[in-house]
């Protein structure tokens, strides 16, 4: 039983590495890159009152 608990023990270790290795390697990066694209593009709310 000793050895299961082992298993498990490495079994989920290595789940939450990767799962953080994933998310320190792209979908902070890009959820980042996303944010700054937003933040640097241009408003159009004044274009689209003089349009109409």
């Amino acid at each position: 039983m000793t050895v299961v608990g082992i298993v498990l023990f490495f079994l989920f270790g290595g789940m939450a590495f990767w799962l953080l290795l994933f998310l320190l390697g792209f979908a902070v990066p890009y959820w980042v890159t996303l944010g700054l694209f937003e933040a640097i593009r241009p408003k159009r709310v004044l274009e689209d009152n003089d349009e109409e």
